[in-house]
Parts: structure tokens; C-alpha cells; sequence
């Protein structure tokens, strides 16, 4: 049976971007300047964080492989046949080429068309396994493979004005999250109630904010006691008991973008020794709140807030950095490594880049104050400062809750 292996599906018509034709060309014109700088003749993207960024579309891997293809005339997504039409009606730049399941290699069929066998290719090599890399070699003998990974994300660490604007929209939106939290916190309550609560709020805001937007992956996490001692624990069916430390997560997330609002809270009182360690942590978050400013250097930002937690000796229960940049990013990919507010990281803070202040103390189970404590805030540093988009509350004037 000779059946194709590429074929195109433009099935209706293109939806709306989130982001400008303006906007998507810039980025496109500042990849482009990379790829002269690098001598790469064509690009060729394998992450989710960047199809979506330079080509709108966030695929959904489910075992296959997708890629965006940039080269100095043109931009081309490749998709897989099972999502039909879709990622034609979602991408920017006008070609969507799709392979199908009738043999195993046409992915690589799909790319033989797009990119000249004995060009200089910049691929993503964080991103690619080894057998995907040796099939890419094998498809392509003659090309040369540059890795741009890092270029290209250094590209995104200063967002543009449209993407603040749409950060700061998702930002109120998490705020919305924390609310519906808030609503659903009560003795007896499961975790999954309260999760799924700030969930079903946010989705709908999302709908009435961008209709034309595709609603998934907005997710929150919800932790109460144990629970609380891990930043990424999931969600359980464990029932809130008076004086338990919570932790609320609310992520909503639009075109590839998510956002993050993580306040501590308790449920109906806290002990003097939770209250101590409440306190300090949020006085931690203050400081550095204040130190994120054009011209620090995020290894800095780390030891000066390292200093705070060891005049109190909680130093030993710090987890993780103190924050991270925010574009296209989520819990399942991507990740602008150049921007963690952490001791190994000297990347210096410009106007445009968006990052979070959101430090952490864990005390183990047994001890006096156990549980985890973590507040966030999501800041744009400006030319004199920086603007804090985070809304919501925090600190024990305001999440005890007594409902």
C-alpha cells in the first residue's frame, strides 16, 4: 500500500495569536540575527517552550516528535496527523507540514523536505535525546548541527511589552485562584476540592479574557500539612484539620504561558512556633523583593537573602533558589535556566525580564513549626526598580483562615 508520508491539512480558518503579527516577527527578526551571528543557516526546534514561542503552537508529544523549521524566508511547523487541522489553524507563520503514521521515519521525511541536506542547522541539544539526534544525523549526513539552545534562550529572558501585558493579566487571573482558595478552605475539606475550586475559577476567567484562547493546562496545587514540604507535591484527597499549615498554588496558564501565585495559609490557627517561622520567612521575602533591580546579579540576590535565614539558623531548611524567570515555561517544559535567583547563577538583572522572589524554609515532621513555607510574588524590573504584578495577601495578618 503506497500511502504518503507528508501531506498538509489546512482544515478552516486561522484563529487569532495571542501575540501580534508585530510581535511574532520581532522575535522571529532577533533569531534570525542569532542565527547569522552563529552561522546557522536553518533553525530547527524540537521543545514546546520554543514552537510556541517563535511559532504560537504548543503540541501535545503523546510519543511522537514535532519541530519548527526557520530558515531566512520562511517558518514551517511540523506536526503529527493526529492532530489534524489544529496546528495549521494555530501556528504563525503560514506552512504547516504534516507526517503520518504510515511509517515510523516520516517525521524525518517531513524535515528531508524542509532543510537542505549540507546546510549548518542550529538544533536544541537540552532538548533532543541521543536516538532522535542520531536518526536527525542519519536523515541529514551532509548537514553541520550547531547547538543554539542557549542563544535562543537568552533571546527570551527580556520579554517584550506585549508579553508583559499579558503576564500581568495572568497574574490577576492567579490572584482570581487564590480567592476560590481561599472560599474552599474549612476543617474536613479534601485537598482535591480546594484544588479543583481555584481551578474551575481561573479556566473560567481565562474563557472570558481570551476566547479565543485554548484552555488547557491551567492547574493548581493545593498542600496541607505533610504535603506542604515539597514545592511541586500533587494534589491528594487528605482532609484539612484545624491548625494545619496549606500551602495554595494557583497556575493558570495561556498560549504556553504560566503564571504562579504560592501564598502559606493556615487553617483556623497557627502555633507560636509556626507563627515565628511565618514571619521570618516572609521578612526573607520582603528583602528580596526589594533587592530585584536593573544591574543585580541573581548570585547576589541569593547570598544576601542566604545571610537573613542564617542569623535565624534556618539556613539548613532552605530548598531551592529564590526565584526564576516566567515566559513560556510550565510544570511539564521549559525552563530559562539563565535567570534563577540562585549562588551559581551570574546572570544581571536588565528592564523587561520578570522574575519571581518566592523563598522557601521546610521544617521536617516532629519538629516544633514542621511544614513548609513559601511565598511568591512575580515582579517586572523596570529602569528604576521593579513592578509587582502579585496582588493577592500574604503573611499572618492576612491567611489565617477562619471559615
Amino acid at each position: 500500500m503506497d500511502m504518503p508520508r507528508v501531506i498538509e491539512i489546512a482544515n478552516g480558518a486561522r484563529v487569532p495569536g495571542s501575540f501580534s503579527e508585530t510581535e511574532m516577527n520581532a522575535r522571529l527578526g532577533q533569531l534570525r540575527a542569532l542565527m547569522a551571528d552563529t552561522g546557522v543557516a536553518v533553525a530547527l526546534f524540537t521543545s514546546y517552550h520554543n514552537i510556541c514561542y517563535y511559532g504560537a503552537f504548543l503540541y501535545c508529544k503523546f510519543g511522537r516528535d514535532y519541530a519548527l523549521v526557520v530558515d531566512r524566508d520562511r517558518i514551517t511547523s511540523v506536526s503529527a496527523n493526529i492532530d489534524g487541522g489544529q496546528p495549521w489553524r494555530r501556528s504563525f507563520g503560514g506552512r504547516n507540514l504534516v507526517y503520518t503514521d504510515w511509517q515510523r521515519g516520516n517525521y524525518f521525511a517531513a524535515l528531508q523536505q524542509l532543510i537542505e541536506d549540507g546546510a549548518t542547522v542550529g538544533i536544541e541539544r537540552d532538548h533532543l535525546t541521543l536516538e532522535t539526534l542520531d536518526r536527525l544525523e542519519a536523515a541529514l549526513p551532509g548537514c553541520t548541527f550547531v547547538d543554539i539552545g542557549a542563544g535562543a534562550m537568552r533571546l527570551r529572558l527580556v520579554k517584550s511589552a506585549e508579553e508583559i501585558a499579558h503576564i500581568t493579566e495572568m497574574a490577576r487571573i492567579a490572584d482570581i485562584g487564590g480567592a476560590a482558595c481561599v472560599e474552599a478552605i474549612a476543617p474536613g475539606v479534601g485537598e482535591h476540592e480546594v484544588a479543583l475550586h481555584a481551578t474551575r475559577a481561573m479556566v473560567r476567567e481565562i474563557a472570558r479574557t481570551w476566547p479565543h484562547a485554548e484552555l488547557m493546562d491551567t492547574w493548581t496545587w493545593f498542600q496541607s500539612g505533610l504535603n506542604t514540604d515539597g514545592a511541586h507535591n500533587p494534589v491528594t484527597s487528605r482532609k484539612i484539620a484545624r491548625g494545619d499549615i496549606l500551602s495554595l498554588n494557583c497556575f493558570p496558564m495561556v498560549a504556553g504561558y504560566y503564571v504562579a501565585l504560592e501564598r502559606t495559609l493556615f487553617c483556623g490557627q497557627a502555633s507560636d512556633a509556626h507563627f515565628r517561622l511565618w514571619e521570618i520567612n516572609c521578612r526573607v521575602h520582603d528583602a528580596g523583593k526589594e533587592l530585584l533591580v536593573p544591574g543585580a546579579r541573581c548570585c547576589d540576590v541569593a547570598r544576601a537573602l542566604n545571610r537573613i535565614y542564617a542569623e535565624h539558623d534556618l539556613l539548613g531548611y532552605r530548598t531551592f533558589g529564590y526565584g526564576h524567570s516566567f515566559g513560556v515555561l510550565c510544570h511539564y517544559y521549559g525552563r530559562e535556566a539563565g535567570l534563577e535567583l540562585r549562588e551559581d547563577v551570574e546572570t544581571v538583572l536588565e528592564p523587561g525580564m520578570v522574575v519571581s522572589m518566592e523563598p522557601m524554609i521546610v521544617l521536617p515532621e516532629g519538629q516544633p513549626g514542621a511544614g513548609g513555607y513559601r511565598e511568591h510574588d512575580i515582579l517586572v524590573i523596570t529602569e528604576d526598580g521593579n513592578r509587582n504584578i502579585t496582588g493577592f495577601p500574604y503573611g499572618p495578618e492576612h491567611n489565617i483562615i477562619r471559615n
